[in-house]
Parts: structure tokens; sequence; C-alpha cells
């Protein structure tokens, strides 16, 4: 089975983060990462995704940092 990665771009997305993992995460296609990429979100986005990292092993998190 051919791993499939999934890149999923989040700025502010708290209201509809959970929909979107859970949906990811209960695919029947079982060999996947998916790739949350941060782009300096205000919210509580990336609380979201880290606490969906402690029960998924291939939930990745990347953030984008403008400062430099």
């Amino acid at each position: 089975m051919s791993l499939v990665s999934i890149i999923i771009p989040v700025y502010n997305s708290e209201k509809w983060l959970d929909r979107c993992i859970e949906s990811l995460v209960t695919q029947t296609y079982k060999n996947i990462e998916l790739i949350f990429v941060d782009d300096e979100s205000t919210d509580k986005s990336i609380e979201i995704i880290k606490n969906y990292q402690k029960n998924f092993d291939f939930i990745r998190l990347a953030s984008i940092n403008h400062a430099g």
C-alpha cells in the first residue's frame, strides 16, 4: 500500500479543524500522513492539531514564520 501524504493549509481554522481532522482520521485507507502547515494562526488551531497528534502518530505539523 502506497503512502498518501495529505497537506492541509491552516490559518485561523479552529471552527472547521475538528471536522476536517475527524474526516481524515476515519478514512478506510490507513497508510496516510497528514501534514498541517500553519501560517501563523492566532486562534486555537495549533492547539487542536497538537491534541490530535497525541493520539495519531501520522499527523505532522509545520509552521511558516514570516519574520525571517
